[in-house]
């Protein structure tokens, strides 16, 4: 039932993530929260699996701090791509 907690901290944590990371309008609005969702979930079980307790408090820094963490780099790199992709389309149809 704890996982409930960590999921809904990474969440929310992802939708400010969306908000304060650059190029906000080149990335769908559920990108962020979304990958730092679904990776809180799996380190939390991961490490769940693996013996480690909820009492624990290295459990919940690797589930929301690796979800926030992921989810940084995801977004920070699909607004490079994007930008990258939309330059070179530009380019080609000499806009």
């Amino acid at each position: 039932m704890y996982i409930l907690l960590a999921l809904i901290a990474a969440c929310s944590l992802g939708i400010g993530l969306h908000y304060l990371m650059p190029g906000r309008e080149l990335r769908g609005v559920a990108v962020a929260p979304g990958v730092a969702t679904a990776t809180a979930a799996a380190v939390y079980t991961i490490m769940q699996w693996a013996g480690v307790g909820e009492d624990s408090v290295w459990l919940w820094v690797a589930a929301i701090g690796g979800g926030i963490v992921l989810a940084a780099l995801l977004t920070l790199t699909l607004g490079i791509l994007r930008a990258r992709g939309d330059e070179k389309a530009r380019a080609a149809l000499g806009i």
